[in-house]
């Protein structure tokens, strides 16, 4: 665990450590499997595209964690963390090979609360399109 991340150390266009996240087929099967999220989509390439997808996609929680993961580990203690939200703008799509997709997170801070608390804006990339919309946390800090 990180050590704790003062709030008087924290100022409004803090950059959190940018971080990329590889999501290939058999992550899908270990996210369905854990979340009980079976949903054709995520698995079978075929139907996928039938109801108009460019192939099978990530499950949308499991972008979304792996986005706050960069929160996170930049606070050391998940308990902090208060609030998280996201809009889901576009799918992660993963292709059927050795390399699958890559999900490229960065952060900043955008606003400090007189609360203790920051705010966090998020921003998710993959294939060079932003996937995640609104994404923000709150989280206080020592």
């Amino acid at each position: 665990m990180t050590a704790a991340i003062a709030f008087a150390d924290v100022e409004v266009g803090t950059q959190l450590p940018a971080q990329t996240f590889s999501v290939q087929r058999s992550d899908l099967v270990r996210y369905a499997g854990a979340s009980g999220d079976f949903n054709i989509i995520h698995w079978n390439e075929r139907f996928a595209t039938s109801v108009g997808l460019p192939n099978v996609i990530s499950h949308g929680m499991l972008t979304m964690a792996l986005a706050g993961r960069v929160v996170t580990d930049w606070i050391g203690d998940p308990g902090a963390l208060i609030e998280y939200g996201v809009r889901f703008t576009r799918p992660v799509v993963v292709p059927d090979d050795e390399v699958g997709a890559t999900v490229t997170v960065e952060a900043k801070v955008t606003a400090k609360n007189d609360d203790g608390t920051v705010v966090v804006t998020v921003t998710a990339s993959s294939a060079d399109v932003t996937v995640l919309g609104k994404a923000t946390a709150t989280v206080r800090l020592a």
